[in-house]
């Protein structure tokens, strides 16, 4: 997730929702130049264009790398990695 500057000049920032010690959410919010952590978030802060071309990019990456597993898997088959304790026949 990224710190998002707004074409209004206020940052979406990246918040966590936690129960119980455990995270059961993540989202947005927007904060303005009146928040504390404001100027410190903002330096570290990319625009919505920018936001969508790493995105895009990562989705990319990820369709190459899952390519490359298929094409892996194809060629295996039925083959399990030598010594392992999983596999059909493992209990």
């Amino acid at each position: 997730m990224f710190i998002i500057r707004l074409p209004n000049g206020n940052l979406q920032v990246p918040q966590s929702a936690i129960h119980e010690g455990q995270v059961i959410g993540d989202a947005y919010v927007e904060i303005g130049p009146q928040d504390a952590d404001y100027a410190r978030l903002a330096a570290q802060a990319v625009t919505v264009e920018e936001a969508e071309q790493r995105r895009a990019a990562w989705r990319e990456g990820d369709a190459a790398l899952h390519r490359k597993f298929l094409e892996f898997a194809r060629l295996v088959g039925d083959d399990y990695w030598p010594e392992t304790d999983f596999g059909p026949d493992s209990e």
